[in-house]
């Protein structure tokens, strides 16, 4: 039973760090750019969102570094995004893990063990995921508060700009969330600090924007042998 639980609860975890990513991840096809003129937050943020409103579907390569006092772990894999609200996770470094929703249900697997796991969107709601507002609805200001840049962070790029700001829907557990921005309105790097000062940062990279994508690329089917059980939600 706490065997269970404990895997339930990395689970939640798990799918709670995706959703929040997806989240901010989200860029779009526009060849303009008002990064030039980002002379504020508010200019900078509209432009962002912009790039959320106009977004079809999304590939990028992405490294994932999360640290807590000791430990440290860091991963990479393929991400793709696709309207409404489908989104494939596929971890490859070190260990191979799936993560993938067809905006109803999500799917979280990994090869080689007996189960794969499902949950509706909707539960991953009740956990305050913010997929309600992907792709294509999100704003950076209205969501994110406190918003402003973060001049005593050093971006990855020297042309990069670095966004600060609280998520209204998490401010139960993240104290922060940074945004860089590239020049062409495209967030590399999202890092999201939480309440225990752990770390998740996230960095992406081959960004390809408005890609053909498949939906089959968004269903699960279980290799032969494998059962699909129903996750329930373990409480806080």
């Amino acid at each position: 039973m706490l065997e269970s639980r404990a895997v339930s609860q990395n689970l939640i975890n798990f799918m709670r760090n995706l959703l929040l990513v997806a989240l901010f991840a989200a860029v779009s096809f526009s060849g303009l750019s008002s990064f030039g003129q980002a002379d504020s937050v508010s200019k900078l943020a509209h432009a962002v969102d912009e790039h959320y409103n106009s977004l079809k579907s999304f590939k990028a390569a992405f490294t994932e570094i999360y640290q807590s006092p000791g430990i440290s772990r860091t991963e990479s894999g393929t991400l793709w995004l696709k309207k409404p609200g489908k989104m494939r996770w596929e971890y490859h470094e070190p260990q191979e893990k799936l993560f993938v929703s067809n905006s109803q249900t999500a799917y979280f697997y990994v090869p080689g063990e007996r189960q794969a796991r499902k949950t509706s969107v909707k539960k991953l709601d009740d956990l305050r995921s913010p997929l309600r507002y992907l792709l294509g609805k999100t704003k950076l200001q209205k969501e994110l508060d406190g918003l402003s840049f973060a001049p005593d962070v050093t971006p990855l790029q020297a042309d990069d700009k670095v966004l600060r700001g609280i998520p209204k829907a998490l401010r139960n557990r993240v104290s922060e969330v940074l945004l860089e921005v590239n020049p062409r309105d495209q967030i590399v790097r999202i890092l999201i600090r939480e309440l225990d000062n752990s770390t998740t940062d996230f960095h992406f990279s081959q960004i390809e924007e408005n890609v053909p994508v498949q939906d089959s690329l968004f269903r699960f089917t279980p290799p032969p042998g494998v059962e699909t059980i129903q996750n329930e939600p373990v409480a806080q």
